[in-house]
């Protein structure tokens, strides 16, 4: 009799069941052997894509000609990459969302619709951005040239515009911003920074010495490089204050600066508060084709239909429309644009412009229901709750509080008012502070008292404009031209930064991104150039 152990029981069953069962088989693999692929490069620009209408667009109608003067190789010298092939691979980069050189050098070498448009050249990213970042005087022809594709296609109606901006990170980092004062402040720090590190250092060194004489000093090394690396900060923020004044706002008052990019601005955006600047596309309203496009290193919009009308009548003029363009159009843009220089300029070139003030939803009866729920208080103390004593030009509130006349008149939103304060800190601890003063971190109250208006005010007439109810049906189709523009850009094609420094160089980039944006809508709405 023989006696089985339990664990060789089992192994003797699966060698049974190995024996008993079919043995599998596998296709064999050698990574060493070579592959020839028969690939055609113009098979893969297929007919009603994105790639087929750069590619078309910028061989048949993009006059990349004026290059040339760029290069002098024609003797001697290297073979440079041909415009068009760096033109094409930027635009169909940019509209993959790869707004990095590198990204695009790594396509070109990966990507076989990155081949086709290169024709099998893979451009280094020093030449890519070297390419885009030096457009400077050839960026508009360019885009004129789309542009005029647009309105050989039918795709401008002429007569309906938008105007917008989208503001996107540019490619400096907002720690490094401040006035002078503060950035001096920050070098301070660091320096006082390095001198702590250095004593820690000398300290160490000191101990292991007295443990061990003679001994090399151990560790130090990350403490070394932490020193080099701040020293190397604060040497930069010290030459950036000797080359650099404060820089100024448009109201004379100095304005934070940043040693990275002196030309962006810090801006409070819907996705928190970037460096960056702030893209302006003027939109016509038939297909949404960007006219013109256009960064600006301020947050504010105040001051910038001026730039946009007379950039936007250069590109009309190049592709054959006179000086009159604006005239009798119509042109809608947000509140942020409300100011008597914007409405100036509309009026000016003759436009039929739909701009409205900051308060225009309180004063229409669309949205009571929405302003009384942000502003529910009913209690609220008005000018009648005042008492007037003329033989001493003073008003006295409910409690007794005397206000007096301070300053000069005052204009706003073309009504002139005259402002009446009662001193500093006058209304602390009085019970009808909630129902008479509005901010919560106010210290007085102030009682404006309207004295008159401004003669031809265009601030009062556009309220007006605005208010009535062919205004408010105009003014409604503002959201539906510019707002897809932005978001095509910014999240369907994902280009939402800026990789450039300096508002020229940005400004080369943006262009490129409308660009692209002004092609999609030659293959989605055109013919011609995106199936032939």
């Amino acid at each position: 009799m023989v006696f089985l152990n339990p664990s060789s029981v089992g192994t003797m069953v699966d060698i049974l069941f190995l024996e008993n069962r079919a043995m599998a088989k596998y296709k064999s693999y050698d990574y060493s052997q070579g592959v020839l692929i028969p690939v055609s490069l113009e098979e893969q620009l297929m007919p009603g894509t994105l790639e087929f209408a750069i590619h078309i667009l910028v061989e048949t109608r993009v006059n990349t000609s004026i290059f040339d003067s760029r290069y002098g190789n024609d003797e001697t010298g290297r073979l440079a990459y041909d415009p068009k092939i760096l033109l094409k691979v930027i635009l169909f980069g940019y509209s993959r969302g790869l707004v990095s050189s590198r990204q695009i050098e790594r396509a070109c070498k990966e990507n076989v619709t990155f081949m086709a448009l290169s024709c099998g050249q893979q451009p280094d990213h020093s030449t890519i951005a070297g390419f885009a970042s030096s457009m400077k005087e050839e960026i508009k022809p360019m885009f004129r040239d789309v542009l005029l594709v647009c309105e050989e296609e039918g795709l401008l109606g002429g007569t309906f515009f938008a105007l917008d901006g989208c503001k996107l990170p540019s490619n400096a980092s907002k720690e490094w911003s401040g006035t002078i004062g503060d950035l001096t402040r920050k070098k301070e720090r660091i320096e006082k920074k390095v001198k702590q590190l250095v004593e820690e250092q000398v300290a160490v060194d000191r101990k292991d010495d007295e443990d061990e004489p003679g001994r090399r000093p151990s560790g130090g090394g990350e403490k070394r490089r932490q020193t080099e690396r701040l020293l190397q900060k604060a040497e930069r923020i010290e030459r950036w204050l000797r080359e650099n004044p404060p820089k100024m706002g448009r109201q004379g008052k100095e304005i934070k600066s940043n040693v990275t990019d002196n030309e962006s601005a810090i801006m409070v955006t819907s996705h928190g508060t970037i460096q960056g600047y702030n893209g302006q596309a003027l939109v016509d309203s038939k297909d949404q084709v960007i006219v013109h496009a256009e960064v600006f290193g301020e947050a504010q919009d105040l001051h910038l239909i001026p730039p946009v009308l007379e950039g936007a009548k250069e590109n009309m003029k190049a592709i054959g429309y006179g000086e009159d363009y604006f005239v009798g159009k119509t042109l809608t843009a947000d509140s942020n644009y409300h100011s008597p220089l914007n409405l100036g300029k509309c009026e000016q070139e003759g436009l039929d412009a739909y701009i409205p003030d900051k308060r225009f939803r309180r004063r229409d009866p669309r949205f009571h229901d929405e302003h009384r729920q942000r502003h529910p208080r009913s209690d609220r103390l008005t000018l009648a709750d005042f008492r007037y004593q003329e033989e001493r030009d003073e008003y006295r509130c409910p409690q007794g509080r005397v206000f007096r006349l301070e300053g000069k008149e005052t204009v706003y939103d073309g009504v002139i008012y005259r402002r009446y304060s009662n001193g500093r800190d006058s209304c602390k601890g009085c019970e009808l502070k909630v129902r008479c003063i509005k901010g919560k971190k106010a210290k007085r109250s102030t009682v404006m008292i309207p004295v008159g208006s401004v003669l031809g005010n265009l601030t009062k007439a556009m309220g007006a404009k605005v208010d009535s109810e062919w205004g408010r049906r105009i003014y409604h189709h503002r959201m539906a031209i510019a707002e897809p523009v932005f978001a095509n850009i910014r999240t369907f094609k994902a280009m939402n930064r800026f990789t450039l420094r300096g508002k020229i160089k940005v400004n080369i980039q943006w262009l490129l991104y409308c660009m692209v944006h002004n092609i999609g809508k030659i293959l989605n709405y055109g013919y011609k150039y995106a199936f032939t």
